[in-house]
């Protein structure tokens, strides 16, 4: 079942890929988006499961969805047309559903958290577009459609006890109509070396019912010991260049571009999902078993 509707995800990126940006139009870029899901498939971990994130943390992932870990995820992001994210430790996806999740780990260093107390959620969000448009002049070069930022969805909010951080931004294709806005949910966990970020891609209609899926997975998040927060030693361990506003500023920024760019292939998943379904073998048998001419 798990295989059958991750192999739906992959037929409907294939189609996305060649309607909106044309680079799957030729028979390499279907080979590798083929090569990247049978790679996926042989990996990927259906929940209920405890996967765990190199030597940092433990994520437990819930039944209805499943992980996929590197380098297969990487792959996968490399298909839909984003570069290598070296950061990146996998995605999560649904058995049902048109959005997933990034994990990355960002080893930073030890974040400190103080200057949460006193942020203005208009300032983060002026920084915040100005490094969007910073942004948009790479994705120019990399013939990626320049993205707007349209503002808050969620305004950033740091749990001091737990040292969770949420926030999410709501961004739309500069050329689209408003009708197809995407959002990025971002949720982080600091820990004592760096931090990990779950960050959802979905479409903003979606969000009241799919932000709740990723602060549940954020929930189920745990550091291992020794690696958590609170173990930090200020005599041995290395403190961050930046503090914790930069995760809703300058740093995030530079990512909302990867984000925009998923979107772009989820927000044409719920239209292609039947077609998907209905013709899969007929399908598979046209993109995946083409005989060479």
């Amino acid at each position: 079942m798990i295989a059958k509707q991750f192999l739906k995800w992959l037929v409907a990126l294939l189609f996305m890929a060649s309607g909106h940006f044309a680079y799957a139009q030729n028979a390499a870029a279907e080979a590798e988006m083929k090569a990247a899901f049978d790679e996926a498939r042989k990996v990927m971990q259906p929940g209920p499961a405890e996967i765990k994130l190199i030597d940092q943390a433990v994520l437990k992932v819930p039944a209805g969805q499943f992980f996929v870990p590197m380098p297969a995820a990487g792959r996968i992001m490399r298909a839909m047309g984003n570069s290598s994210i070296e950061s990146l430790l996998g995605a999560v996806f649904p058995e049902q559903g048109d959005w997933m999740i990034v994990a990355e780990y960002e080893k930073s260093g030890y974040i400190k958290d103080d200057d949460a107390k006193d942020w203005n959620a208009d300032d983060l969000l002026k920084s915040l577009k100005e490094g969007t448009e910073q942004g948009n002049k790479e994705r120019a070069q990399r013939g990626i459609p320049e993205m707007q930022l349209v503002g808050w969805a969620e305004k950033p909010n740091y749990d001091a006890v737990t040292h969770r951080l949420v926030w999410s931004a709501i961004t739309k294709d500069k050329q689209a109509n408003n009708d197809n806005q995407g959002v990025n949910y971002n949720t982080y966990a600091l820990g004592r070396e760096g931090y990990i970020s779950l960050n959802l891609v979905t479409a903003l209609n979606d969000l009241p019912q799919q932000k709740a899926i990723a602060k549940d997975l954020l929930g189920h998040l745990e550091f291992t010991d020794g690696k958590r927060y609170n173990d930090f030693n200020i005599s041995t361990d290395k403190v961050a260049e930046y503090g914790l506003a930069a995760l809703i500023g300058g740093v995030a920024a530079k990512k909302l571009g990867l984000f925009a760019l998923i979107f772009a292939f989820l927000a044409k998943f719920a239209k292609l999902a039947l077609v998907a379904v209905v013709g899969l073998g007929a399908l598979i048998g046209k993109l995946f078993g083409r005989k060479k001419a």
